[in-house]
């Protein structure tokens, strides 16, 4: 009896092993032909969109770019006045379409709080946008500890408290995207940002494990993206050191916020801005580490020590 029962089981992993080898071998074609077709691109029309720190840079310009494609845009920020200015213009275009919200979201009963204002006065979100984050530029013998604890509690916590308060919405509907917005420094360390690097890895990680966790549960149309942008023209960073600018030019929001749109919109997990780094990044991962370090140091890159 025991023999029997073990070669069953033994056929079943057997069973299971020839069904990873075809999906496997199917994945890597799909990935081929996708190289050189474009992925198709999901509606957004009937999504209710959640964006915080809207009041500028990367947020202000998701904003007015998600309200072309989606039915209504939730702008959330610290700032109530830049805030107002970018619901205005969006409204200018699109009457009603925009609602402006003032929110900490570092902190839980803050964002609880907006959770319900936005669920009763604008309905369930269905796209939340992490957007807002600090970035303090120095050595790390430079941070005291309220700015590393304000470094975590906007570029990590928030992401938290903004999925603790959202995504049981998207769970009900069975239907949802989350972004995360890490950082190419969230990929590889740099010098002055040792804070900031620790809590956009962190950010990666979440993304990654809120996703298999949501698999796993049977949640098969929660989608999650996390992007990695290089050097954006948003002000956080007023030293960048760019060996080669022609060739890795600071990019501005405008062109990050399309980016990021498209990310949504084919359902990718993950998304460079510029796309190539992540893929030379993960080239390089498995080389030696030291010459990794040293492609690193020919390309240059990274910020200056400067005062907020």
């Amino acid at each position: 009896m025991t023999n029997k029962m073990d070669k069953m089981k033994w056929s079943s992993v057997f069973a299971d092993l020839v069904l990873l080898l075809v999906k496997s071998v199917y994945y890597i074609g799909e990935s081929i032909y996708y190289m050189f077709v474009p992925l198709p691109e999901k509606s957004l029309a009937d999504d209710i969109v959640l964006i915080t720190g809207t009041g500028h840079g990367i947020g202000k310009c998701l904003a007015m770019q998600f309200a072309d494609v989606c039915t209504k845009v939730v702008c959330v920020d610290i700032n109530t006045q830049s805030n107002a200015e970018t619901v205005k213009e969006i409204n200018a275009k699109w009457k009603g379409k925009a609602f402006a919200y003032t929110c900490d979201v570092s902190t839980l009963e803050k964002v609880r709080e907006l959770g319900e204002k936005v669920k009763s006065e604008v309905g369930i979100v269905t796209i939340l946008v992490n957007n807002a984050g600090i970035m303090p530029c120095k050595p790390l013998e430079a941070h005291d500890e309220a700015t590393i604890k304000k470094i975590f509690d906007i570029n990590v916590f928030a992401h938290f408290w903004m999925l603790d308060t959202f995504l049981p919405g998207m769970k009900a509907l069975n239907k949802g995207h989350v972004v995360f917005l890490s950082s190419m420094a969230g990929i590889i360390g740099l010098k002055n940002l040792v804070p900031y690097c620790a809590s956009k890895f962190a950010v990666r990680g979440l993304s990654e494990a809120i996703l298999n966790e949501c698999r796993d549960d049977g949640f098969t149309n929660l989608h999650f993206t996390c992007i990695y942008p290089y050097m954006v023209d948003t002000g956080l960073c007023k030293k960048p050191i760019i060996r080669f600018p022609s060739l890795l030019p600071i990019v501005t929001p405008d062109s990050t916020a399309r980016d990021i749109i498209s990310a949504v919109k084919k359902n990718l997990l993950e998304q460079s801005i510029p796309s190539p780094l992540l893929v030379i990044n993960n080239i390089f991962r498995c080389y030696p580490y030291k010459m990794a370090m040293d492609f690193k140091n020919f390309m240059g890159g990274g910020v200056d020590a400067h005062d907020d």
